[in-house]
């Protein structure tokens, strides 16, 4: 069985009340039931934190145990260098992941620390992002 992490940064904790209009009105508690019933052969926990020491913290735990990681680090995503260098440090490869189409936003969302050592980058499906990277995985 595959052992996955989806590991998401600040205010995703939000999903379902915070911009629908960008991010959907589903909580990703709700959207995370219905993807564990879907792959019932492959293990998939969840880590959320605001902080970004507790991802890294997160990322270092599993990064040489696990079979993926799929991370949104959300808007660390365009700041933290200690993210990135994290990815880098880890051998477990991550999926990156995020649920708006960050190049049609602000100009300083086109930056991303963590995709130059990323297995593979999906945006802008929305939650469906998180399942195209399961699935990279299967």
């Amino acid at each position: 069985m595959k052992k996955l992490i989806i590991i998401n940064g600040p205010n995703l904790n939000l999903l379902g009340k915070r911009e629908p209009n960008i991010y959907g009105s589903l909580s990703f508690t709700e959207f995370l039931d219905t993807i564990i019933e879907k792959y019932p052969n492959v293990s998939i926990e969840h880590f959320q934190s605001n902080i970004e020491g507790e991802l890294i913290n997160k990322v270092q735990e599993v990064g040489f145990s696990y079979d993926g990681i799929i991370l949104n680090a959300a808007a660390y995503t365009h700041t933290s260098v200690g993210i990135g260098d994290c990815v880098k440090a880890i051998e477990t490869p991550v999926v990156e992941v995020h649920i708006s189409n960050t190049f049609g936003r602000e100009e300083f969302r086109h930056q991303s620390y963590i995709s130059a050592n990323a297995k593979g980058v999906i945006l802008g499906f929305g939650l469906q992002s998180y399942e195209l990277a399961i699935q990279s995985f299967l």
